[in-house]
């Protein structure tokens, strides 16, 4: 049986996306061979990042800086006419390497599994609906999994009503996979083949 302090932060990162009590085990053991410097530049990067970055109040992107607004929020070029949902921000770069779309973004925080309630309550579908009164087209982006797809038809049930165009990325991307894996070729095609 381990130490409590040694229990106690295994526990902690157990609490970490896909991180289960034997991976956990090994973070700790590694950060107890960490030097005092090291430990303490760790606890400074995590402390700087709970204190500097921040959410975008549009699209809820994390980012650091002055205003409310994220650097593709703020950026003029981009298409304001143009919606993107996606369900969480590691989605966002792989598309924005494709360099084929320059609309805004709007991270769904999660998808609906299971269609449960708890998974659709905590979805950010009342800040969507207000984000949409402007827009002329909505990009629905989920990953192309069993979760992603229940997640877009729920999304387009809600957003038929407001008579908004919707669309869909095109396939080429993998059922099964993620966004955040998707190589920017196919990511690219996708988009362009987008229904």
């Amino acid at each position: 049986m381990y130490s409590q302090s040694i229990q106690k932060l295994i526990k902690i990162f157990t609490k970490f996306p896909t991180i289960g009590p034997r991976i956990a085990s090994r973070f700790v053991f590694y950060l107890l061979k960490l030097s005092k410097e090291e430990i303490d530049e760790l606890i400074n990067s995590i402390s700087t990042l709970k204190e500097k970055v921040k959410l975008c109040s549009f699209c809820f992107k994390s980012f650091e800086g002055e205003g409310e607004l994220c650097e593709i929020c703020q950026n003029p070029q981009r298409d304001k006419t143009l919606l993107c949902i996606i369900e969480k921000e590691t989605d966002l770069i792989p598309i924005e390497k494709t360099q084929k779309y320059q609309g805004r973004y709007f991270i769904l925080g999660g998808n609906i599994g299971k269609l449960k309630q708890e998974d659709i309550e905590k979805l950010r579908i009342k800040e969507l609906k207000e984000r949409v009164k402007d827009v002329k087209e909505v990009i629905i982006a989920t990953n192309a999994t069993t979760e992603g797809e229940a997640t877009a038809l729920y999304l387009e049930r809600i957003l038929k009503p407001l008579n908004i165009k919707i669309t869909r990325l095109g396939r080429g991307l993998p059922v099964g996979g993620e966004l955040e894996y998707a190589d920017e070729e196919t990511l690219g095609s996708a988009f362009e083949g987008r229904k």
